[in-house]
């Protein structure tokens, strides 16, 4: 049979390989080994021939490629993405192509790059795919695994803590979350191995934030804790002093849309700001006290909507970038998300159409992320 015709055979049912979710634990040694062989070979139909033998191996449970139980070194990769990438070398049309993705796969198995802020192995990208990279999230529903609940009105959803931490810390790293609500960010930390501090104004908040964290397991034995303190006053040096830190590698702000939701009678609740002007105050107040604790060349998120007054948008979204722009950070991205209906705008979905019929407006259906780096 022609080389030609081979390349369009299936080699396997579509159904041989499993799970492609499964993940493998090969034996590193072996794996590089009959990789590296692949190397050698100089003609395409061979190297099609030596990669279908690869994939029957890693198919095969009983095979020497699948037994690391003497505890040798182990190469992991979804199956997914391994039959991938496997794929991509079969599928070449020529054999300098093919061996460019041999040495490419070779690589990911032999070699670990990283940038300096997170733990992603840029050679092995493709396996990311749960990080966006993306500036426009379409979030069908919010992440309600493990204590997550959207029982607290006006807490973000838990992809937005996980996103920002995957994408801007590593393992090990501290991020302050100014204004913790529920508890989000710091259930997102601990299940990812982040020092997680919170600050949050209202005590019941500060209670019900621990139930939810203690209920989870903290198997990266990191520090979580949330503060019953106001995030405008409290001495961030002193709270990072107690646990040993010095500064901070991630700063979270999903501050109240001014006025939006009343949060508490507190005069120092951002919700309880008797103006714009002094909403964008206190918001700048809190970017100076924060800022000498968060590390140079790391980042600030804040996520924050716009308002609706009397006739006019407010665009409160904007308005607070520029607070924090004033203040020694660059603007690195605007992300747009999709906004969850609250469950009274749900059931008056129809009366909300009429209003803005008939009113000229626009009903709001997105917030804003906002990605700032520190000079």
């Amino acid at each position: 049979m022609s080389e030609r015709m081979l390349q369009n055979l299936p080699l396997f049912e579509d159904d041989y390989f499993g799970s492609p979710d499964e993940m493998l634990h090969l034996n590193e040694a072996i794996l590089v080994d009959i990789i590296q062989k692949c190397q050698s070979i100089n003609s395409m139909l061979s190297l099609r021939h030596a990669i279908t033998e690869i994939k029957r191996r890693i198919c095969d449970p009983n095979d020497e490629l699948r037994n690391n139980s003497d505890g040798t070194r182990t190469a992991d990769f979804s199956k997914n993405y391994l039959i991938s990438e496997l794929d991509q070398i079969s599928d070449s049309l020529t054999i300098d192509r093919a061996q460019y993705y041999v040495e490419r796969l070779l690589k990911s198995i032999l070699e670990v790059k990283t940038v300096s802020i997170n733990d992603i192995n840029l050679n092995r990208w493709k396996e990311y795919d749960d990080i966006y990279t993306d500036s426009l999230w379409l979030i069908d529903r919010r992440d309600s695994s493990g204590v997550h609940t959207a029982g607290y009105w006006g807490n973000f959803v838990p992809q937005i803590p996980y996103q920002m931490m995957r994408r801007y810390t590593k393992k090990g790293d501290w991020v302050l979350d100014t204004f913790a609500g529920s508890g989000t960010t710091l259930i997102e930390g601990q299940r990812l191995g982040r020092n997680t501090i919170g600050v949050e104004l209202q005590p019941q908040m500060v209670e019900h934030a621990r139930r939810l964290i203690s209920s989870e397991p903290n198997r990266y034995n990191v520090v979580i804790d949330v503060i019953n303190d106001d995030s405008m006053n409290i001495d961030y040096g002193a709270v990072l002093q107690k646990y040993g830190a010095k500064s901070v590698q991630l700063v979270i702000m999903h501050p109240p849309y001014f006025d939006i939701i009343k949060f508490s009678h507190d005069p120092r609740d951002l919700s309880n700001a008797p103006s714009v002007e002094r909403f964008l105050e206190m918001m700048g107040t809190l970017v100076d006290r924060i800022n000498p604790i968060l590390d140079k060349e790391r980042y600030l998120v804040l996520v924050i909507g716009d308002k609706y007054v009397k006739g006019e948008w407010i665009p409160l979204g904007f308005q607070t970038m520029s607070e924090v722009m004033k203040r020694g950070f660059s603007l690195k991205s605007i992300i747009i998300k999709n906004f969850e209906d609250t469950s009274a705008k749900r059931n008056q979905k129809e009366l909300w159409r009429y209003r803005a019929l008939a009113g000229g407006f626009y009903i709001f259906k997105h917030e804003y992320i906002f990605l700032f780096k520190k000079r």
